[in-house]
């Protein structure tokens, strides 16, 4: 007989190749066949080289959920795993309506707080975590940077040096204001938090070369102090799942900044699974009820660096 098989549903997956390949790697040493299925708005996308894809509604749409269920069902999917903001709060409806799947992933509300990004400063702020000077617009000191309410990957994003300028932003509501720290370092924190809240990893890594908001080149760094921060924002908001978290640290003040939250597995968080942090193996592991021991030992200075790969597509 062969490995049993377990299918995961990739949610905005499109270009997650090596977490699909690290699954299956997980699997085998669980021994499993990994098989995975991704709901998409586009067939054509690169996770087809590795898996199904299925095209589906947009996450906003009403019918979503039943829809996602419904691909559930026929592929006999038992984990969902969210790859792109939108698709969080969705997923853990998922979960709501069918609690057998495994849906690692914080609740609906968490999940729309955090999208939000005016909502988690405020939230932030609440709860005393540390983050940069949020402005409104009748007191914003320059220079000052602006960042979309909602949205993801560095998109929209704007440094203003003139209040003139500023006061240009079309829809400036629907922005995020907060004070622009030039001398800076920027790091993310690679976290997976089983469903009894129990912290199993955390990984800073320092980030050395964005493009398009996606890392491209990232190390990991043992920073003792973000990791407290890391573990004491977790425990603060009940994050569940994998969590990556965006820290800026300013150079001049030496002083950590939240910048925000990302319920979800990150797009570096390869670097962070290479370095010793088996996230995959947690996911596979705690979905098919297998106890998660947790890991401190990764191996700080693992550089990842990215390169363009191109999928081929021939339409006839």
């Amino acid at each position: 007989m062969g490995k049993p098989k377990l299918t995961v549903l990739m949610l905005g997956g499109a270009r997650r190749v090596s977490m699909a390949e690290l699954l299956k790697r997980s699997g085998e040493r669980l021994g499993y066949d990994i098989r995975i299925v991704s709901y998409e708005l586009d067939d054509q996308v690169p996770i087809a080289t590795v898996g199904k894809v299925v095209k589906g509604l947009r996450w906003t749409e009403p019918g979503v959920v039943d829809d996602i269920l419904r691909v559930v069902i026929e592929h006999e999917a038992r984990i969902i795993l969210p790859f792109v903001d939108g698709s969080i709060s969705v997923a853990a409806r998922c979960k709501e309506k069918m609690p057998d799947l495994f849906v690692p992933v914080s609740d609906p509300d968490t999940a729309v707080l955090m999208f939000d990004k005016i909502l988690a400063a405020a939230a932030f702020r609440e709860a005393g975590v540390p983050i940069p000077t949020t402005y409104k617009i009748i007191d914003a000191e320059m220079p000052v940077i602006a960042k979309p309410r909602f949205g993801s990957a560095s998109r929209g994003i704007h440094i203003f040096e003139d209040i003139d300028d500023l006061m240009h932003l079309k829809d400036i509501s629907d922005y995020l204001l907060q004070e622009y720290i030039s001398d800076k370092r920027e790091y993310t924190v690679d976290c997976y938090v089983a469903a009894d809240g129990e912290i199993m990893v955390t990984v800073p890594r320092e980030r050395l070369e964005v493009m398009g908001g996606e890392v491209t080149r990232t190390i990991t760094t043992r920073l003792p102090q973000l990791e407290s921060m890391t573990r004491d924002i977790i425990a603060k908001f009940q994050l569940r799942g994998p969590v990556t978290l965006q820290f800026l640290y300013d150079i001049r003040r030496d002083r950590y900044l939240l910048m925000e939250v990302n319920p979800r597995l990150g797009g570096g968080v390869v670097c962070s699974i290479y370095a010793g942090a088996p996230i995959p193996d947690y996911i596979l592991s705690e979905a098919l009820g297998i106890p998660l021991r947790p890991c401190d030992d990764w191996i700080d200075g693992t550089l990842m660096a990215r390169y363009q790969k191109e999928t081929i597509f021939f339409n006839r």
